[in-house]
């Protein structure tokens, strides 16, 4: 596999902009094929002067309330008293799960759980739920306590669960607190994840051969609707550190987008793929853009598609690129290069392959379903 994917592998015109048959045909250009090449002239240019990536931490606490007595380490009862005065109004989001786990309780009936975090898990909240009070009332309660302990209003509550949707959005609606259906929940899948060891196994009700209850429903790609087309676009990669400075522009607003944490440990030379967007009216289309909940891309080789996924099960056909055996290999390459990241990937708009900055910048990952 060839490093080389910081370079141009494609530029085409998106699907959406085609009709019928022609719609396989592309116009297809490609750029130097290298590792040296790919490290010193990516296709996205990207603004030396500004600064690394950096966010401050908050405050950490946590919050653990048990509906049902919690045999695990990590549930003992906060002993910190609630603030005191109307919760402060954050700008981000926090992120909710709500549903049976593999465990029963006394009475041997499933057990429910709700667990709420925000994006750097600077506090966490989780509290068991008899099968009998699963309803946006009583969840709405449980907001309420959690909002009222940690004396502050999330923006919105991220969940991944739509067969959940109904209830949680009704419960959201109640506390006056935005829903939004998103992939976008690496932080809280990562922790349930970490549950199922740590603790769901370790409770003396776990039942190992529950099946996972709830698991993530696709949807077929659809056309791509005309407000998010591009003129053409690429297959383009930055080293991490070119990542961290238009990541920087975006979390201090002067473009559109939306970050993830980006892990620690990367080098900053890891090359990190992505697709780029071309446009004269760049800046229309990365507020368009901004308008959807942004999962992830990947490429659909036997339709010769690049997919964008957004929301919890939307998917979108959001360019072609003509069937050959040279565009294919690249778009496998890219595929690889974004797996060796653990499926962290970009979306850039901007006017043209020259321009100096962005108009829109998404950092982006790969969906993983937790296991439960």
């Amino acid at each position: 596999m060839s490093a080389a994917m910081a370079t141009v592998a494609a530029r085409a015109a998106p699907a959406a902009a085609m009709r019928g048959a022609a719609a396989a045909a592309v116009v297809g250009r490609h750029g130097a094929n290298n590792a040296a090449a790919a490290a010193a002239a990516p296709m996205l240019k990207s603004r030396r002067s500004a600064p690394a990536l950096s966010h401050r931490r908050r405050g950490s606490s946590s919050l653990v309330v048990a509906a049902i007595p919690d045999m695990s380490s990590d549930a003992a009862p906060a002993t910190t008293s609630a603030p005191t005065g109307p919760p402060v109004e954050l700008s981000y989001d926090w992120q909710l799960d709500f549903c049976s786990r593999p465990m029963k309780d006394e009475r041997g009936k499933k057990m429910w759980e709700l667990l709420i975090c925000d994006e750097k898990r600077s506090f966490e909240h989780a509290e068991y739920f008899p099968n009998n009070r699963i309803n946006s009332v009583e969840l709405a309660k449980a907001i309420e306590r959690v909002v009222a302990a940690q004396g502050a209003r999330p923006r919105r509550f991220k969940f991944f669960r739509s067969q959940m949707q109904t209830i949680i959005s009704r419960a959201c609606t109640e506390v006056g607190i935005d829903p939004l259906p998103s992939r976008r929940c690496q932080t809280l899948t990562k922790w349930l994840d970490w549950r199922i060891d740590n603790v769901y196994k370790q409770h003396p009700g776990y039942d190992g051969q529950t099946a996972p209850m709830m698991g993530f429903e696709m949807s077929s790609a659809r056309p791509l609707p005309d407000a998010l087309r591009g003129e053409s676009w690429a297959f383009v990669a930055l080293p991490l550190v070119a990542v961290r400075e238009e990541a920087m522009s975006v979390s201090s607003g002067r473009v559109f987008g939306d970050l993830l944490e980006l892990d620690p440990n990367l080098p900053d030379d890891t090359l990190i793929p992505g697709i780029a967007v071309y446009t004269r009216r760049a800046a229309a289309l990365a507020g368009w853009t901004k308008g959807l909940e942004l999962g992830g891309i990947s490429v659909d080789l036997e339709m010769s598609t690049i997919i964008l996924d957004t929301g919890v099960a939307d998917s979108w056909q959001y360019a072609r690129f003509r069937k050959t055996k040279e565009l294919n290999q690249e778009a496998k390459e890219w595929e690889q290069v974004k797996a060796a990241v653990g499926g962290l990937h970009f979306l850039a708009i901007q006017t043209d392959e020259d321009a100096e900055s962005t108009d829109g910048f998404w950092l982006l990952q790969d969906y993983t379903a937790a296991k439960f």
